[in-house]
């Protein structure tokens, strides 16, 4: 019902944003003496903002024509290289003859960044990808919503997503790096630990998780808090809803995009009513360079995907309230996951000093649990000055986090082919 009603209030403002933007275009119009006065931009900047927070987001496209490449300008084309129905395995396919021309013959690094499902869309991590771009081969994790996959698609839960880095694992191939960018962190262990035990040969070199809830029992955040005080049926009767017939995931149940976002920005409310009031601000005052900063952010983050129902409640209860990963407990299919498995997979993790999502410890959880990788192939690193979001984007992640990540990859890059040559020539 909430998610009908949600619908349903859309479709009742859409004739006053209508008309709404129509007085806008009116107001501004050349042929307006009145266009540059206080008082028009002042209602111009209310229709923008009245705009901006009733607006339906749509899944941003990646925006990524370019990369440079030792100064030279190479074009990028992200290509699915990997599909189902619930996610695309995305490559940002550099020109080759471009790229000859900038780098010679070497061969970059291959890196998988699994994103997170946990709400919005992979696009969020545009500005790592980007980082990563002129020095990597880089694929992401490009999930799908949950309303938008058909019932007889079946159902998806952790286990599935397990299987899904798994197989994006497997499709890069041997060597590889994988970094885990918060909600993943867990099932990306798991993942590397299942084919640490099983000896695939395309087990990747390195696996970085950054602001990960590896152990959400460490430092625990306003969300892990709430995940342990509420029972487990609390998150099954008020978190999960039906999908409306409007869209192809008519029926299914899920976890909708726009309580997580909700609940987001219910945490830092102050923050993101301020940030509207100086959007209005310099709007009225035509400071176009700081209001296209706005609209930046908020068309990415106000754009929100749906989870499935087993996914979520799934991860509630094996990561944040049964904690089952650093307990030992964690379960794929019925098999159990054995972190000690790991041993020639160095491990890296990255931690943000003001992260109100994962605390300080609970991604280093990870050096823990994975006590039998060498201690000449771990690291960890605590980002001074950042909160969640600058672990993996921003100044300070570009300056800072990626040239430590960079050395680390090329550190194990040569230790993993040296190992791969020598097990050519044993076989």
């Amino acid at each position: 019902m909430l998610y009908s009603l949600y619908e349903l209030t859309h479709f009742a403002v859409a004739p006053v944003r209508a008309a709404a933007m129509a007085q806008a275009a009116f107001l501004r119009s050349p042929f307006n003496p009145a266009s540059d006065t206080e008082f028009v931009r002042t209602v111009t900047a209310a229709t923008d903002v009245f705009e901006a927070v009733t607006r339906r987001y749509r899944k941003p496209e990646w925006n990524l024509p370019t990369t440079r490449v030792n100064a030279v300008p190479v074009d990028v084309t992200p290509t699915s290289v990997w599909s189902s129905t619930w996610c695309n395995l995305v490559h940002f396919k550099r020109d080759p003859a471009q790229l000859k021309r900038a780098r010679g013959d070497r061969n970059d690094p291959k890196i998988l960044i699994v994103a997170p499902l946990s709400g919005h869309y992979a696009t969020l991590l545009r500005g790592t990808v980007e980082a990563f771009l002129p020095e990597h081969e880089v694929y992401i994790t490009d999930w799908s919503d949950a309303r938008m996959a058909p019932l007889f698609a079946g159902r998806f839960d952790l286990n599935d997503f397990v299987d899904h880095v798994l197989e994006m694992i497997r499709a890069i191939g041997p060597g590889a790096h994988v970094a885990a960018v918060c909600q993943p962190g867990p099932a990306v262990l798991a993942a590397i630990a299942l084919m640490s035990e099983a000896n695939d040969p395309a087990l990747p070199a390195t696996m970085t998780f950054m602001g990960s809830p590896i152990d959400a029992r460490k430092s625990p955040t306003v969300p892990n808090k709430l995940a342990e005080e509420r029972p487990f049926s609390w998150f099954e009767n008020n978190m999960i809803h039906t999908v409306p017939m409007i869209y192809p995931g008519a029926f299914r149940r899920v976890y909708p995009g726009f309580i997580q976002l909700a609940s987001f920005m219910g945490m830092n409310l102050n923050k993101h009513v301020d940030a509207h009031w100086e959007y209005f601000s310099n709007l009225t005052k035509g400071d176009d360079e700081s209001t296209d900063k706005h609209r930046e952010f908020y068309d990415e983050y106000l754009s929100v995907l749906d989870l499935t129902e087993e996914f979520y409640l799934q991860t509630i209860r094996d990561v944040f309230q049964e904690h089952l990963l650093p307990r030992g407990l964690f379960m794929h299919h019925g098999k159990a996951v054995k972190p000690g498995a790991i041993r020639n997979v160095a491990l890296m993790t990255v931690e943000g000093e003001f992260d109100d999502i994962s605390g300080i410890g609970q991604t280093q959880a990870a050096h823990d649990i994975c006590g039998n990788v060498p201690a000449v192939m771990r690291i960890d690193h605590l980002q001074a000055g950042v909160g969640h979001y600058g672990v993996f984007n921003g100044r300070r992640f570009r300056t800072e986090i990626y040239p430590r990540m960079r050395e680390f990859i090329r550190t194990h890059q040569s230790r993993s082919r040296k190992s791969l040559r020598t097990s050519a020539d044993a076989a």
